[in-house]
């Protein structure tokens, strides 16, 4: 009888813990790896959304404009969103920027997050040796996350020990605006990881799409050779920058044509991007480099974010 009933505990016992293994992490506590446009967005939506956020970068001068940039957003969210109640509004800013605390300091802080978020530059080994170092620190259920455009989520996770709890999370400029957010799963990211980040995802208000990891996930895959084709187009000399926008417009219903769209994303992003699926497959057409946006790109014009739009190609 003895045995049956230590038999029957271990069973119960084992039960409870597949159990709890198999259990999502509802992320309540949140770091965001980078202050710039994408981390200070991502850092907004998470603390709007009832999660407490810490976002992390490497001066406080540069958290500083984080924040003040997080407000006037914010402040835009409010008086569309309480315009009727303006006292309401301020509240919800005020309630919201109390959810963000900010430090230089990411490796004091990971231990007690849920969810490491990074939106730092997109260079691989910059990236690698930040997580690596944060593995150490972060505790054993907090899943880590890359929100890395072009760049292999894989070749990331290998820089740490959880493989299993790591994942992609791209969100797309502005954050506060767009709804989508892609859910990259790698071969090695577990099921309990890919559900929980799915539910974080929702709970932001967004829409989670899924997606292997595959060069450029869905959006970047389809969208940047279309963006290149755009410029051989114009480069061999078949059409004008603006008529090939508003041919796209016009005749496919998108809301702007590719130069338009390459003056928001910027030639250095585009180029960046083109360069890095190049150097991974050399014959793929779809991959091949402009020598014209490497020359434009060399010279500091990247579009809007340098105070200018798409400027003339060199023929």
């Amino acid at each position: 009888m003895a045995f049956v009933t230590r038999q029957f505990v271990r069973s119960v016992s084992s039960s409870s813990t597949a159990s709890a293994a198999a259990k999502k992490i509802i992320v309540k506590h949140v770091t965001v790896l980078g202050g710039g446009l994408m981390g200070a967005g991502i850092a907004q939506v998470a603390a709007a959304s009832g999660h407490t956020v810490m976002l992390v970068d490497q001066t406080d001068e540069i958290l500083a404009k984080s924040k003040k940039g997080i407000e006037e957003s914010l402040r835009k969210v409010a008086k569309k969103k309480f315009a009727e109640n303006p006292k309401a509004g301020d509240e919800f800013v005020q309630k919201t920027l109390s959810s963000i605390t900010t430090t230089t300091d990411a490796a004091s802080v990971v231990h007690s997050t849920d969810l490491v978020v990074e939106a730092i530059v997109e260079n691989l080994k910059v990236k690698n040796e930040l997580f690596q170092r944060l593995d150490k620190f972060a505790a054993e259920h907090t899943i880590f996350a890359s929100n890395t455009s072009s760049l292999q989520i894989t070749s990331i996770a290998n820089a740490t020990t959880r493989q299993d709890r790591f994942a992609g999370l791209h969100f797309f400029n502005p954050v506060p605006v767009m709804k989508l957010v892609e859910v990259i799963k790698t071969p090695m990211t577990s099921q309990k990881t890919f559900e929980s980040l799915v539910d974080f995802t929702k709970a932001l208000g967004k829409h989670p799409v899924s997606c292997k990891d595959t060069p450029g996930f869905i959006v970047n895959r389809l969208l940047v050779p279309y963006l290149m084709e755009a410029i051989r187009l114009y480069e061999r000399g078949d059409a004008s920058k603006e008529d090939i926008d508003t041919a796209m417009k016009l005749g496919a219903g998108y809301p702007m044509g590719p130069f338009e769209l390459l003056d928001y994303v910027g030639l250095d992003t585009t180029k960046f991007i083109i360069d890095g699926w190049h150097e991974m497959d050399s014959k793929n057409p779809l991959f091949q480099p402009s020598q014209s946006l490497n020359q434009l790109v060399a010279e500091k014009k990247f579009g809007k974010k340098t105070g200018e739009g798409f400027p003339p190609l060199v023929p």
